[in-house]
């Protein structure tokens, strides 16, 4: 049988031969946790490489992505669909292997990491949701829901802001199976890290609630082994082990500093460590013994086979509760699910009522959240400003893990990472609240959802500047564009009731990626539709009041907006103009719709064309054509009550008559 260190070796060369070969990567950090991914990995590692996608595993996060070849080798090595070609394709176009760990991409990858922190804050996500589905699933003499999550981190996480958002939540909801390795070399990509990280990482982890195991040496196996143990025996809080390692450990030349961070040893030192760590194999030459102790198969499925006699027990003593849990797991929504939507849109169209699409947006909840269990809901402290509570809504606390909604406090980071966890864990449709100006706080892990292709839901009220005397700070104006243009975002701006619940509906039926719902403060009209239109809502964009031949013009309104669109059509119609008015609240679901759809709502031979927006025009242009206007806003807001600022800025059905007029004129009609 091979030495500890033998096994551990085989991570740290496999690291450095493919870092080398690519001519780019990270072996520092790989070479310097080698020896505590080895003991976790052979020791305590619930997984099983036959079946990736079981769902009792226990989930391993690499927060410190950027040490990608360490996961990728102990995947290799334990047996996944990872083959050592697959290795020496690191980082290569289309490679199984890319600079960072990436869901979808790599078999046995949890979460797509890189940006530090958020692997950490998605861990914690993972482990919230594993507490959640224990407390509602599991009997006495059936624990199907029963896995731990681990979590290496770096410097570079713990000194991310987002890390301290996510470490309090994960304190005070007790995560006790969530068990995070400090890797602490001090070392980021600067050099030493004293003069810029001072923080007593302990006390600080010990503040939150964790319980903190300190000073475990790195790089002995017996230490990391204890560590874990005790680890395991904490029964009410998460836990951090603080490893002190060395960065590129086992480079006689740059063990230790920040030059083994970033940047290929070269063929010298690689060398050099070859002899210094007694490793006398070729380049990506791992000996058949190795690879024997390594490969986890047989423990994988004998694992999970245990597993599944629980799991059987279960089905036959709890029907109901198992069938319910094997949909969720399944992502499967109920057989009902149409009929709650119909429903839904029923009783809305049959009771027209002016509300602010944020009270809309509850009023679906109060509905959705009492039929899909799988909705975790919650807010960054807007709860009753989003109105993401409803009628159903439990709260979250550490005495009550019965519940389904979280209270994030102002976290708007750590909410959106978290619910990236909830999702990548499977059993839950997560959704989160914050106003649309905060976005900006929540921007890279929105991004992360779209990247990774997560059904996370983002409830964004307070939408444009009819918020009103809050002022510039609240007032989003930039922001609608900026999430529309993030790849695989979705965006919905609703214009009244209607609109919000088939934004819902198909917020809940996206698997491929995230949803924003971006809502109003303010009241807005209720619309009467024909059922061609109702159908058509679900196409991003249709046309929502028509004239009575062919258009002369057309405006295009999203929101708010469409009230003063559908105001200026009627009064142009009034003047024998023919006016088309477009309600868009999706258009990246319209720009989806095939060309004729899309060509029978904005015909080409319509050139003079409006669109009105409260928000910076640049993303309707592509809507316009060369030919037409957009109504927006180009700078920041102002302190004043929302119907003064938009007659301020000219978000108005004055101007939307005028700038119709001037299209018309410009284009010969």
């Amino acid at each position: 049988m091979a030495s500890r260190r033998l096994l551990a070796n085989a991570l740290r060369f496999l690291s450095i031969d493919a870092v080398q070969k690519a001519k780019s990567g990270h072996p520092g950090m790989p070479m310097g946790m080698a020896d505590i991914a080895e003991v976790l990995w052979n020791d305590f590692l619930k997984h099983n490489p036959k079946n990736p996608q079981w769902f009792n595993r226990d989930r391993f996060i690499l927060s410190n992505g950027h040490g990608s070849m360490l996961l990728y080798s102990l995947l290799h090595l334990t047996g996944y669909d990872l083959s050592i070609e697959d290795l020496k394709n690191f980082r290569q176009l289309h490679s199984k292997t890319p600079g960072h760990p990436e869901v979808g991409i790599t078999e046995g990858v949890e979460a797509t990491t890189g940006p530090l922190g958020q692997g950490l804050s998605a861990a914690t996500g993972m482990a919230l949701a594993e507490k959640l589905l224990a407390q509602k699933y599991n009997r006495d003499d059936c624990a199907v829901v029963d896995h731990r999550t681990y979590c290496f981190v770096g410097d570079g996480c713990l000194m991310e802001g987002v890390s301290h958002e996510a470490a309090s939540i994960a304190g005070l909801m007790g995560l006790n199976k969530l068990i995070v390795f400090w890797d602490d070399n001090g070392i980021s990509i600067d050099g030493s890290v004293a003069n810029w990280f001072a923080d007593n990482t302990p006390k600080r982890f010990e503040a939150y609630g964790w319980k903190v195991i300190t000073n475990v040496d790195g790089h002995d196996s017996g230490a990391v082994h204890a560590a874990i143990k005790q680890a395991h025996s904490c029964t009410d809080s998460p836990v951090l082990i603080c490893c002190k390692t060395a960065i590129g450990f086992g480079s006689p030349n740059l063990k230790g500093s920040e030059k083994s961070h970033g940047a290929p040893l070269g063929d010298e030192e690689i060398q050099a460590t070859r002899q210094n760590l007694d490793w006398e194999f070729k380049d990506f030459e791992i000996p058949e013994e190795v690879y024997s102790d390594w490969n986890a198969h047989s423990q994988g499925v004998e694992a999970e086979a245990s597993w599944q006699k629980i799991w059987d027990k279960y089905q036959i003593d709890y029907p109901d509760l198992s069938a319910e849990l094997k949909r969720r797991i399944d992502k499967k929504l109920p057989a009902s699910w149409n009929d709650v939507i119909d429903d839904l849109l029923i009783n809305t169209q049959e009771h027209l009522q002016a509300v602010a699409t944020r009270k809309a947006s509850q009023q679906v909840l109060n509905v959705l959240v009492d039929k899909l269990p799988e909705l975790i809901g919650g807010s960054a402290d807007l709860s009753h400003s989003n109105l993401t509570f409803a009628n159903k809504s439990v709260s979250i606390t550490p005495e009550n893990m019965d519940g389904n909604y979280i209270h994030y406090g102002v976290r708007e980071f750590g909410m959106a990472a978290i619910m990236n966890g909830f999702a990548l864990h499977g059993g839950f449709i997560p959704y989160g609240g914050t106003f649309l100006v905060f976005a900006d706080y929540a921007r890279n892990a929105i991004r992360m959802s779209a990247l990774m292709k997560q059904r996370v839901i983002y409830v964004l009220s307070h939408d444009s500047i009819g918020l009103g005397e809050d002022g510039p700070t609240h007032q989003p104006i930039e922001h609608l564009c900026m999430l529309r243009i993030t790849p695989n975002v979705s965006v919905w701006r609703p214009c009244d009731a209607t609109e919000t619940v088939v934004a819902w509906k198909l917020a809940i039926e996206r698997e491929s990626g995230p949803t924003c719902l971006a809502l109003s403060r303010q009241k807005l009209p209720a619309y009467k539709r024909s059922q061609d239109m109702l159908k058509n809502i679900s196409r991003g964009g249709y046309i929502i009041q028509d004239c009575s031949s062919y258009p002369k013009a057309i405006i295009i309104a999203t929101g708010s907006e469409v009230e003063i669109a559908l105001a200026a059509a009627d009064h142009l119609a009034r003047d024998g103009m023919q006016i088309r008015v477009v309600s868009m609240p999706c258009p990246d679901l319209f720009l989806q719709q095939d060309a004729a759809y899309r060509a029978e709502v904005l015909p080409d031979t319509v050139q003079a064309r409006v669109a009105v927006e409260a928000g910076v025009p640049d993303y309707w242009h592509q809507f316009v054509g060369g030919r037409g206007k957009v109504l927006g806003i180009s700078s920041y807001g102002e302190s004043a009550p929302g119907s003064d600022l938009y007659n301020y800025f000219g978000i108005t059905k004055e101007q939307v008559i005028n700038m119709v007029r001037q299209t018309i004129t410009v284009n010969g009609d």
